[in-house]
């Protein structure tokens, strides 16, 4: 089967574009309503999608996806008209009369490429972006969650325009055909591999990007911590959706004095969770697919598992599990887990913590539990990361008044609120100087004014 050629697509919504017909905020605002309304009345039925594809629980659905789409366009409703007011600086008095202003442009025709782990916020978040932004959008939702790809085809023509937003299915052959085409701009969420490609599609036209990538992201539980608030916490955040969220906590280094106390935490706090048999528990999820309970089953020889470890092939399910005596070198540590695996090793100090988060690539999330306000002060200043949470982990993106975004190897740029608006945006600077006022001092030749100069050029910016 052939791969459609897109580049009529792109030219359409282009020729939309430059007809002016995105810019109106009255216009932007219609189609935010849009997405929040597809949310809304489709809410089963996306739900559905999120349990076939995931064996997501309702809450969660709504947590992560379904309800969390339609708030973010309710947010960028009730912030677009502050957003999108242009910027005045003060004009330097060897100017005047004049002004300096900072408009908010949109780009243009953008790519979002979406992945499977959260079908529905990685699609759609991006796309309140780009709409709030006054865009156009092409959609390509991840085809490994085939339920929630198929969901998103079929709604969005019945709530936009396809010169504004169109959703385009398929694999591989389908994104890199999207990929040589020519955009405004380009969004994607992925791992760091395909992010590097994807980066050099977008370099190809000097096309601005946001690659939103993984990572491991290390929490640090120190002697201060509360150790019971840590685990409940920390096991939340690892095993919500199997432990398919890129803001997961990873890895756990944990001071060697208390060690045992919050390993006893950790095994009080999956059994409050999910049961003796988290299996027949509602609210825990499965293994996208084989492959990835392939990789996820491999990585269990990794160290000594004192919680979980069960797997079940037919069913997709790993058990949610904590290994311990986990070597440094072992192929956990060498990958983003990206599953429902805790491996937690011991730490004896601040410096070895930011000896450890300093040696590895920056990861997208760094997570701190401590009571010791040094001791999260220290941290902070001496390391890296994309974001940080302090006593809480993974929900950070849940926040749209926070830039969410990796640095380094977990990524580029910043989005979520005004930062995707911002995002989708070209800052464009305006400079307009009244024509009634034209001083000779600053034209040639210069010796002419040479005394009336020395005074302009104090008062130059």
């Amino acid at each position: 089967m052939s791969v459609p050629d897109y580049a009529s697509l792109v030219a359409s919504q282009r020729a939309f574009f430059l007809e002016g017909q995105t810019r109106p905020v009255a216009w932007r605002k219609t189609q935010l309503e849009a997405v929040k309304t597809l949310f809304t009345d489709h809410h089963d039925k996306l739900c559905d999608a999120l349990w076939k594809d995931l064996r997501r629980n309702v809450n969660d659905a709504d947590l992560m996806d379904v309800d969390y789409c339609a708030k973010e366009a309710a947010y960028a409703l009730e912030h677009i008209d502050a957003w999108v007011k242009p910027l005045h600086e003060p004009m330097p008095l060897v100017f005047e009369p004049g002004y300096l202003r900072v408009n908010r442009d949109p780009l243009g025709v953008s790519l979002i490429i979406g992945a499977w782990n959260e079908p529905f916020m990685l699609v759609f978040g991006p796309l309140v972006a780009a709409l709030a932004a006054g865009n156009t959008a092409v959609l390509k939702p991840s085809e490994i969650a085939a339920h929630c790809a198929v969901a998103a085809a079929r709604l969005v023509p019945e709530y936009f325009d396809p010169r504004a937003v169109a959703v385009v299915e398929g694999a591989v052959p389908e994104t890199t055909a999207l990929l040589a085409q020519q955009w405004d701009m380009i969004f994607f969420t992925g791992s760091p591999p395909v992010g590097k490609i994807v980066h050099q599609a977008a370099a190809r036209n000097l096309t601005p990007c946001v690659l939103e990538l993984g990572g491991k992201n290390p929490t640090i539980v120190h002697s201060s911590a509360n150790l019971k608030s840590a685990a409940r916490r920390i096991a939340y955040g690892r095993y919500l959706n199997s432990g398919h969220i890129c803001t997961a906590p990873d890895h756990v280094l944990v001071w060697a004095e208390v060690k045992d106390e919050f390993l006893q935490h950790m095994k009080d706090t999956i059994r409050a969770f999910y049961g003796d048999d988290p299996k027949q528990s509602p609210d825990y999820g499965r293994v996208i697919n084989r492959r990835n309970f392939d990789r996820l089953a491999g990585l269990l020889g990794s160290g000594k598992a004192i919680v979980g470890g069960q797997t079940d092939a037919g069913e997709l399910y790993i058990a949610p599990t904590v290994l311990v005596d986990v070597a440094v070198d072992s192929p956990i540590m060498k990958e983003e887990i990206f599953g429902p695996i805790l491996p937690v090793l011991e730490i004896d100090s601040v410096e070895s913590v930011i000896h450890w988060v300093n040696s590895r690539p920056s990861p997208l999330g760094l997570y701190i539990f401590a009571e010791d306000k040094d001791v999260v002060d220290t941290i902070l200043s001496a390391t890296r990361s994309g974001d940080a949470e302090v006593n809480e982990c993974a929900i950070h993106p849940l926040f749209p008044e926070l830039p969410f975004g990796g640095v380094g190897n977990s990524g580029m740029g910043k989005y979520h609120g005004r930062w995707g608006f911002e995002a989708f945006t070209n800052a464009r600077g305006v400079l307009h100087h009244s024509s009634t006022v034209d001083p000779g001092v600053r034209y040639p030749p210069y010796a002419k004014h040479s005394l009336e100069r020395v005074v302009v050029n104090k008062l130059m910016p």
